[in-house]
């Protein structure tokens, strides 16, 4: 792993943590030899292109008691995320999780490298409450600290470097950041964000005023010169065309559709499979999207119960 300088974007609402030291895993681990070059994937007219895929998740590991991964210690939530992004249709070669613990970072990127034979670099952006405080995940089963509830990108095979975008949030709850990876040699630039709800302690106004305002910003972070765009995670809002959720919170989604594919698209529609199961009904609210005509494939694990979203799949060819 090669880690490269790390850019707090002012004002900055909290750390990145990337994962640096090793971790002790189980004896029967083995690792499995290194992949090759991204496939090529034909796309019927010019030269073939590099394919990425990418897995979000939010695995509800930090405070939710209804959760399975929820008091996990960091050997068994790095184990279970690792064993979806090797399971799944494809193997995955970037992570965007929501809901994570910082204190599992370096033993999720140790973890990724034994089971796929890859070189990982793992970061971490760690909640902050409205006062600044750190917003810690619950305490382990055995009552170990597990750092702080977190957004987190896994990045395989490639140098990143990852740089933090605050959002604009309530005053009254949590802080909110967009945690982006730029991969220089592929002209990627990666971004996972956890979006403000419209819970009653949350974004709770009519109209979706934050989430409106953060994913105003998410699209102008992800952005980047000389760069393809790809970014997602848990947004908090349900697609524009789903009839599910707020229309408040579909009105605040809809830009990202304008110049984007987002994975779970059919057609024109701007609807997708489900990936949340909660009180209020099965909706979607985990999406990836990425620029028009790349999108290869998506999955939704809608078998996993792990936690209350379901895993993501996105087959690229960038």
């Amino acid at each position: 792993m090669t880690v490269r300088a790390i850019l707090v974007v002012p004002p900055a609402a909290a750390a990145i943590t990337l994962a640096l030291t090793p971790a002790v895993v189980p004896p029967a681990v083995r690792a499995v030899p290194p992949a090759g070059a991204p496939v090529a994937v034909p796309d019927g007219a010019g030269p073939a292109r590099a394919r990425l895929a990418v897995l979000t998740w939010n695995v509800c590991a930090g405070t939710n008691p209804r959760c399975a991964l929820y008091r996990a210690g960091a050997l068994e939530l790095a184990w279970n995320i690792s064993g979806h992004a090797i399971g799944g249709p494809v193997t995955s070669d970037v992570l965007f999780l929501q809901e994570f613990c910082s204190g599992a970072t370096a033993t999720l990127e140790r973890t990724l490298e034994l089971r796929t034979g890859r070189p990982w670099t793992v970061g971490s952006w760690s909640l902050q409450d409205s006062g600044g405080a750190p917003y810690p995940c619950h305490p382990d089963r055995l009552g170990r600290p597990r750092g702080t509830q977190s957004i987190a990108v896994a990045v395989a095979r490639h140098d990143a470097d990852f740089s933090v975008h605050p959002l604009p949030a309530p005053p009254w709850y949590v802080r909110r950041a967009v945690l982006c990876a730029t991969i220089g040699a592929i002209r990627v630039r990666a971004c996972n964000t956890h979006l403000s709800s419209g819970a009653r302690y949350d974004d709770r106004q009519p109209g979706a005023l934050y989430r409106t305002r953060q994913m105003r910003r998410l699209l102008d972070i992800a952005a980047e010169d000389g760069h393809r765009a790809v970014f997602g995670g848990d947004l908090n809002a349900a697609p524009p065309d789903s009839r599910t959720g707020s229309a408040a919170g579909r009105r605040a989604i809809a830009p990202a559709y304008r110049h984007h594919r987002e994975c779970d698209q059919r057609g024109e529609a701007r609807t997708g499979r489900w990936t949340h199961d909660g009180a209020a009904g099965r909706k979607k609210l985990d999406y990836v999207f990425a620029p028009p005509g790349s999108v290869r494939r998506c999955h939704v694990d809608q078998a996993v119960t792990l936690s209350d979203h379901r895993p993501l799949h996105a087959e690229l060819a960038l």
